[in-house]
């Protein structure tokens, strides 16, 4: 028993480890070497829609497979001025004008948190005997916030002549498929700090096996 009982808190200890450790994105180029960008005056911002697994980020929830498209923001900043996304309204629409916006933290965790992670599965240890580990709502909670400290936007002003980027989700369960085809992320309100608001960026979004002539 005591044998039983040290290898399960090996077992815990090692993967309340591995969900611990901190996941890094891949670091973002300047926004006009991506294909879907667009640029106003010294601002380029570029979308990078997570339709494909191999662009989608290495997070710790499965996101897209609850129909949350994750879609990375790159914004280059090539003036002399701050740039602030402060205010930024940054929202994805539809072939059919559906707008809608990114997903909050609170809407990540109504959409992750389901009856099966509260209700805990069993893990078969050794000798056969199933010990009952629950994933609660906490835990779910804490998986999005790590999620979000990692691939999330770390700051909202980009200095003169850097890039920032950072994931947004969108709820795309009601939306025809692919939800990609003939579809805009659009920009709102981004501005220098402390001065003006630009003019708006439409970014023409299309799927990744699709090429952008055929939108």
């Amino acid at each position: 028993m005591r044998r039983l009982a040290a290898a399960l808190l090996l077992s815990v200890s090692v993967a309340s480890a591995h969900a611990e450790k901190a996941r890094k994105p891949v670091p973002p180029q300047p926004a006009e070497t991506y294909p879907m960008h667009q640029t106003n005056g010294h601002v380029t911002i570029a979308a990078e829609p997570g339709d494909i697994k191999e662009l989608r980020p290495n997070t710790r929830l499965d996101y897209f497979g609850h129909d949350l498209l994750p879609i990375r923001v790159i914004v280059t900043n090539d003036s002399e001025r701050p740039l602030t996304l402060d205010d930024a309204r940054i929202h994805f629409i539809s072939a059919a004008n559906d707008n809608i916006p990114a997903a909050t933290l609170d809407d990540l965790q109504r959409r992750m948190f389901t009856l099966k992670s509260a209700t805990g599965k069993k893990t078969p240890l050794p000798l056969g005997i199933p010990i009952p580990i629950t994933t609660g709502k906490q835990n779910v909670d804490k998986k999005i916030t790590d999620d979000d400290n990692d691939f999330g936007f770390q700051t909202t002003t980009i200095q003169p002549h850097t890039t920032v980027a950072g994931y947004l989700y969108y709820d795309i369960s009601d939306l025809d498929k692919p939800a990609l085809t003939h579809a805009t992320l659009e920009l709102r309100k981004v501005r220098y700090a402390g001065g003006d608001y630009l003019e708006s960026f439409e970014i023409p979004l299309h799927p990744a096996d699709q090429p952008a002539a055929a939108k």
